[in-house]
């Protein structure tokens, strides 16, 4: 999300970091660029005239003018304003009432409505350990019930059981009577959608919220729809009066510019944003954050707290002990690999880390994406047991094997070999060091100029 704009931006204010001192018309400059830039993403013009005159104002001023780094002063207000036009601050949900508190799940058909509403319920049961039940208030999709309670049962979340031809209306007492009865903490709501804005839809929903009166009514928004997905907000917002945004798909977005415009065009914020298919692939919408990520700066922060969510602590430990005794083979590389693509894989973790999105072209010229992890995996599941144990046997016909069992050229098989006795060779002399070297060791991985800098260590895969 945020690529083609992060890009503009960043050839903008390269050329203003350059620059020893910043005059009106360098400002003036940038700024036309920079609104250039908001426009090409789909931000909604109206957003993009008060932006570029919020910035201007703050850039012309003698902070900026008198600064010893007046360029890095302007990207520190363009920053901030980012922040301000994103929500300044992350607001969760609020689930600060009598349970159950009920929790009403608008928006279009196709928006990936009903599979947020298990993602939210998945997250409120394994973070925030709240008891949850979900109803489908869907009557008229084809199997719209029938996928949350298959939904349900995947994410492991109680779901309402369908009465058939009980109007929606109904479904959402009867989901709060049983919830009641049940001692749950909240009710998702997964209500109906149409193709388009109807009045008919409007007024269902609009009786649904009057019936149960929830505490949060949330807009599942597709964000590769841009401008529609801000126009689809506007009306729901006149009609039912949402008290909160999730962006769905926001990772085949590259532009951003329903999730700049959403708080701007409706004053309810975004509290989350769906980044994949899978069931934790919902993440909590920071402005500060993203306001970053969209600058270069990454954002270091949600990488540690996706390393938290996924990393096996007892698995860790494990790996911890074989380091220290000098020991690496194929199955704790088999490890490090599964849990990187567990993290969003190679081009999710990299989007998080500061100063790597000019890394882009080089990583795209060298092949090195997530069908490279996939490769390397591939690779060690079609070796042995005692071959993952015992590298030192890997002859000539056991990698031409191997190569063939997965799909690969002997080529691949070696890079794989030689990437491994690198790390194993490190992993040596950390054992060496014990637990204070190793940390310290492992910090030197990471150069001063980002991941891939000079003299820096790098992922798996990466050419030294």
């Amino acid at each position: 999300m945020f690529e083609s704009l992060s890009n503009r931006l960043g050839e903008v204010f390269d050329r203003l970091r350059g620059r020893g001192a910043l005059s009106e018309g360098d400002v003036d400059e940038a700024l036309r660029e920079v609104r250039v830039a908001l426009l090409e993403a789909d931000v909604s013009l109206p957003v993009v005239k008060d932006f570029v005159a919020g910035v201007r104002t703050k850039a012309i001023g003698q902070d900026v003018i008198k600064s010893i780094t007046p360029g890095q002063m302007v990207v520190k207000i363009v920053h901030d304003h980012l922040v301000e036009m994103l929500g300044a601050t992350a607001e969760g949900l609020n689930l600060a009432a009598q349970p159950p508190v009920p929790v009403l799940m608008v928006g279009l058909q196709g928006s990936g409505k009903t599979t947020t509403t298990a993602k939210l319920a998945a997250r409120l049961e394994k973070q925030d350990k709240k008891k949850v039940l979900m109803a489908s208030l869907d009557v008229y999709r084809p199997a719209a019930q029938e996928q949350l309670r298959i939904l349900g049962e995947q994410v492991g979340v109680a779901v309402l059981p369908v009465v058939p031809g009980q109007p929606p209306r109904d479904i959402a007492r009867r989901a709060m009577d049983a919830a009641r009865l049940r001692g749950m903490d909240v009710v998702l709501l997964d209500t109906a959608g149409r193709l388009t804005i109807d009045e008919a839809m409007m007024a269902e929903a609009a009786a649904v919220k009057e019936a149960v009166r929830p505490t949060e009514v949330l807009l599942v928004a597709d964000s590769l729809t841009g401008q529609d997905a801000v126009n689809t907000a506007k009306a729901f917002t006149q009609r039912l009066g949402i008290t909160g945004i999730i962006l769905t798909r926001v990772d085949g977005d590259a532009r951003g510019g329903a999730a700049l415009s959403m708080r701007a065009a409706t004053g309810a914020p975004i509290k989350f944003i769906g980044t994949g298919e899978k069931v934790d692939a919902l993440e909590a919408f920071h402005p500060d954050r993203i306001a970053g990520r969209i600058l270069g700066m990454g954002d270091v922060v949600s990488l540690v707290e996706k390393a938290k969510e996924v990393v096996d602590v007892e698995e860790a430990r494990k790996l911890e002990e074989k380091v220290l005794s000098g020991q690496f083979d194929m199955n704790d590389l088999l490890s490090q690999l599964r849990q990187m693509r567990k993290m969003g894989g190679m081009e999710g973790m990299m989007a998080m880390l500061p100063g790597v999105a000019k890394m882009k072209a080089q990583m795209a010229a060298n092949r090195i994406d997530d069908k490279l992890i996939a490769r390397q995996e591939a690779v060690i599941l079609s070796m042995t047991q005692e071959e993952r144990r015992k590298v030192k046997i890997l002859d000539a016909s056991r990698r031409r094997r191997i190569a063939q069992g997965a799909g690969v050229t002997v080529a691949d098989v070696n890079k794989l070999l030689k990437q491994h006795r690198t790390m194993a060779d490190m992993f040596k002399q950390v054992g060496k060091l014990g637990k204070k070297g190793m940390a310290r060791a492992l910090a030197g991985m990471m150069p001063p100029g980002g991941m891939g800098g000079p003299g820096g260590g790098l992922p798996p895969g990466f050419k030294q």
